[in-house]
């Protein structure tokens, strides 16, 4: 028996030696950029996790762009994968999909999204449905369809408001029955909708767990929910689909899926409706969170908003809904949302894969390397943005505060995949600010921090304490 163990651990030290010596004469073979792979199969996962526990933004990737330069190789979530923090090598990213990279994210996140989500989907098919997101969300629909509903569905939940209230709690509930309604044109309030949400939540959660439900009792979770989920959606697309089986049609999303001459899959349109539905929710509630916690903490660039938003205010009825032209005249609150964009990063960056050595700065990246696209770590870069990591929404007033702008400033990334609901985004956020700001005042009720893993958030879901301003006050203001 001591001679099989003593065997054993020679081929297990063999083994690693030999990994070792093989992955060191591959890279100065390919020429990789300089990093460090870490340890086999775990590479430095652990490193990025416990890295972005701490209160700092972008530890991980400061640490090795330090050491290595703006591209370092690192191996992390199973893969060898190229990180980048270099604005000219993203954008090459972005606009090589299809050509020298295709989409490719963890596990955890694939099987939760679906394989006909849109972050995940390739080719033609991709194309389609990119089109056909873009179409009902471009400027000219939200402004004919979607903003009396925004503006509506956004009033009733603040009006509801009252004492103590958990900010990002409450804004998960406004964006997502936004999304349900211009997704399935359901209203609010609904039973239905609620329990759906709570399925969200976990299916959320899972995204970057380990993807064995024997080993992570959060992707366990998030798998059952996620069957949950797409069972819903599939009593719902089998009932509409009844629905103009006998002539009866609604102008959403699901509508022009199913009307349209593509023929979609029931799987494909479950899965494609799951995937945005988390977009919506997640993304637009927390930049609405941490938008309030930015002003809160910077009462110049509050008092400056409440301002735009009283002159607007006033110039209409109590309970008037805002029009296109006055969502179009919040100059302050355009900076404002970029300001918020720039310093949350909610989408930290993307995966790619390479599907061809690719050449670029003198480095290769293998064929079927991850390769990561860091938006946040080039926002968070002095070179690109004075006092990079303070929040100054004054710094977009003719982009005074950023070198090339466009370049560097991805938030909805580019290329193919840009996000197709960049524009609805802006437009929920500013009405949201505008009601908030003309109706409530608050104080935080608690001191609350940002943490960064899984995704941007607040520790505590920001409590705060709201009081409803007078319509008496705000004409004297």
């Amino acid at each position: 028996m001591a001679t099989f163990t003593f065997l054993l651990l020679c081929a297990t030290l063999s083994a690693i030696i030999f990994f070792f010596l093989f992955r060191a004469s591959r890279c100065r073979r390919l020429r990789l950029p300089p990093g460090n792979l870490g340890l086999p199969f775990i590479g430095e996962t652990l490193q990025l996790i416990s890295a972005y526990k701490t209160e700092n933004p972008e530890p991980f990737i400061d640490e090795r762009v330090n050491r290595f330069g703006p591209i370092f190789t690192t191996h992390v979530f199973g893969e060898p994968t190229v990180f980048s923090a270099d604005p000219e090598t993203n954008r090459f990213i972005l606009l090589n999909e299809g050509k020298l990279f295709e989409s490719s994210y963890p596990a955890s996140i694939s099987n939760l999204l679906g394989r006909y989500s849109l972050l995940l989907m390739r080719g033609g098919l991709h194309k389609r449905l990119h089109s056909l997101t873009m179409s009902f969300a471009n400027s000219s629909i939200i402004k004919e369809n979607l903003l009396v509903d925004i503006d509506r569905l956004i009033r009733l939940n603040l009006d509801s408001w009252t004492g103590k209230v958990f900010l990002m709690e409450e804004a998960k509930k406004i964006t997502f029955e936004l999304m349900v309604k211009q997704l399935m044109s359901f209203d609010p309030g609904s039973t239905w909708t609620e329990s759906l949400r709570k399925e969200y939540v976990l299916v959320i959660e899972g995204f970057f767990t380990v993807s064995l439900p024997v080993f992570s009792t959060t992707y366990r979770r998030a798998i059952k929910a996620r069957t949950k989920v797409a069972e819903a959606l599939s009593l719902i697309v089998t009932e509409r689909r009844k629905e103009i089986e006998a002539g009866e049609r609604k102008n959403d999303m699901l509508g022009a899926l199913l009307a349209g001459d593509d023929e979609f899959s029931e799987e494909q349109i479950v899965d494609f409706l799951l995937a945005l539905l988390v977009a919506g929710y997640e993304t637009t509630s927390i930049i609405m969170t941490l938008a309030v916690k930015f002003l809160t903490e910077t009462p110049l660039a509050l008092a400056q908003l409440k301002e735009e938003h009283d002159q607007i205010r006033g110039k209409k009825s109590e309970n008037e809904a805002l029009e296109w032209s006055d969502y179009k005249s919040m100059p302050f609150t355009q900076n404002v949302i970029n300001e918020t964009l720039r310093v949350a990063n909610i989408i930290g960056g993307v995966f790619r894969r390479a599907m061809t050595d690719v050449h670029i700065k003198g480095y290769t990246i293998p064929k079927g390397w991850k390769v990561f696209a860091s938006f946040r770590a080039v926002h968070l870069d002095q070179d690109h943005f004075k006092d990079a990591r303070s929040f100054n929404p004054w710094r977009w007033q003719d982009n005074s505060g950023a070198a090339s702008a466009g370049n560097v400033f991805t938030p909805f990334g580019g290329g193919p995949r840009l996000c197709p609901g960049y524009e609805l985004a802006r437009v929920e956020l500013s009405v949201f600010l505008h009601h908030l700001v003309t109706r409530l005042s608050w104080v935080p009720a608690e001191e609350d921090k940002l943490v960064f893993f899984p995704t941007t958030r607040t520790q505590k879901r920001y409590p705060i304490n709201v009081k409803r301003r007078g319509v008496s006050k705000l004409c004297k203001d």
